[in-house]
């Protein structure tokens, strides 16, 4: 009964990660006053996630106005969706020594 049970919990959590993958997410961390990773390769159609996991607020604003976040508190997050691909630059508005690039197919 238990060995049923776990091997449904493992079906499922399989399920999950699938559906994660097929959804098209990635995330860029904010942490040490950096963008991690530096530059992120995605499909078009993507949702590029920022995490702040610093204790100071963050931006994400990209080079060409695409995109613009507020302020991005500590363990808030900021998401974009990249419909065409390309090469997208990003910034902190706040600190401009963090610099990050997304790169769309």
């Amino acid at each position: 009964m238990i060995t049923t049970a776990y091997r449904a919990l493992s079906a499922l959590a399989g399920m999950a990660v699938l559906s994660s993958a097929l959804a098209g997410t990635d995330q860029i961390v904010i942490k040490d006053f950096m963008f991690t990773p530096l530059s992120l390769t995605v499909k078009a159609g993507t949702t590029v996630t920022w995490a702040n996991k610093d204790d100071e607020p963050h931006t994400v604003v990209s080079d060409d106005g695409l995109f613009r976040s507020g302020a991005v508190d500590t363990n808030e997050t900021f998401s974009f969706k990249f419909d065409r691909a390309g090469v997208y630059h990003f910034t902190c508005s706040i600190h401009p020594h963090m610099v990050g690039t997304v790169v769309v197919e």
